[in-house]
């Protein structure tokens, strides 16, 4: 019987990673983004971000941006950030400590500008150093010791889940680019996927990897397996389901642009080839929809694309004000007086709403 997250955690919550095997397509700004904007629309449930990027760039924007989230990064770490859970667990691997709640963040009382129901538990560039060390402890001990290390995260979302005594809960992880242990304690967390994606060619490469190394689906037959794919299978657990591919900072002229569009039009080949084959690995949402039966309506499902608002980005996530929160006019930022056009804004708040609308 393949271990089920939803009869570990129990219904309703839903955990959310942005990931890709790719540096610099927005995970961090989308995580930031996505999250502000779900808290504001579900003021009834609380949201919990788990920065899993030794980067920690999702934490710095959501406690204040450039400057004053980096400030206060460094007065969390080491005593409350995800690193010294990860410490709790290395010294207790095979036995949950139950320490996940102590290091939450009410992201509001640092920041005002975020929901008072948005929750963190914030990065810390730590983790690198930690890796070598969580791997170790997945080799000796027990032997299921694989699955106990990469049930980590997800003893950490349920420590969260039994302090508020709240079981419909909405955690979002920003993931790092490379496939270390970290990453895959994100994906043996999370249930869904949103892929997000830039328009050029290493993005249809690192779209190819998401799809092997999570799923075991390669070009060719008889390619080497990730031991993430192969000891997932080996102790029944569950692998998430994609939920999106975005993407992300694409500016208007990219529809006309041939090469950029064609990109775009080939990773999205790419991805209807694995629905057409492997249509479970897909979360098909709504929950009332039902399944696409045309590239048309797969497409209208699964894809979505965030244009870039230039300026009112930068602003945003340099001051740690969501976009649906960034007022037009001058603003001043590190001391200069930045205009945000009204324009800049109407381009990427549609998209950064109707994305959100679609996470259940």
């Amino acid at each position: 019987m393949v271990w089920e997250k939803n009869d570990y955690w129990g219904e309703p919550m839903a955990v959310y990673a942005f990931w890709n095997n790719k540096g610099g397509v927005g995970k961090s700004y989308l995580t930031f983004q996505v999250a502000c904007e779900y808290a504001r629309t579900h003021a009834d449930k609380k949201i919990l971000v788990i920065d899993l990027c030794p980067q920690a760039n999702a934490s710095g924007m959501l406690l204040g941006g450039m400057i004053n989230g980096e400030r206060l990064l460094s007065e969390l770490s080491p005593s409350r950030t995800i690193s010294t859970y990860i410490e709790d667990r290395i010294v207790s691997p095979y036995v949950n400590p139950n320490t996940g709640a102590q290091y939450l963040t009410q992201i509001s009382q640092y920041n005002s500008a975020i929901p008072v129901n948005l929750f963190l538990i914030a990065g810390d560039e730590t983790l690198e150093i930690q890796a070598s060390r969580v791997y170790g402890a997945t080799q000796p001990g027990p032997a299921d010791a694989w699955r106990i290390v990469h049930s980590w995260i997800s003893d950490l979302i349920n420590d969260v889940k039994n302090s508020w005594d709240q079981a419909d809960v909405t955690v979002f992880i920003d993931c790092n680019p490379s496939f270390s242990i970290y990453t895959e304690l994100a994906m043996s967390a999370a249930q869904r996927v949103l892929v997000p994606f830039s328009a050029d060619g290493s993005s249809k490469r690192a779209v190819r990897a998401v799809l092997a190394l999570l799923f075991g689906i390669t070009r060719q037959a008889g390619t080497q397996q990730s031991e993430f794919f192969n000891n997932s299978l080996r102790f029944t657990m569950a692998l998430p389901q994609i939920y999106c591919y975005i993407g992300n900072r694409l500016t208007q002229y990219v529809k006309s642009a041939s090469a950029f569009g064609q990109v775009v039009r080939e990773i999205g080949e790419e991805i209807w080839n694995v629905w057409l084959h492997n249509s479970n690995r897909f979360c098909v949402h709504p929950v009332s929809a039902g399944v696409p039966q045309s590239r048309r309506a797969f497409t209208n499902m699964f894809q979505f694309e965030i244009v870039d608002a230039n300026t009112a980005s930068v602003v945003s996530s340099t001051l740690g004000i969501p976009i649906m929160s960034l007022n037009a006019g001058l603003i001043s930022v590190n001391g200069k007086s930045v205009n945000v056009n009204q324009s800049q804004l109407d381009k990427q708040r549609p998209n950064i709403r109707d994305l959100v609308a679609i996470i259940e």
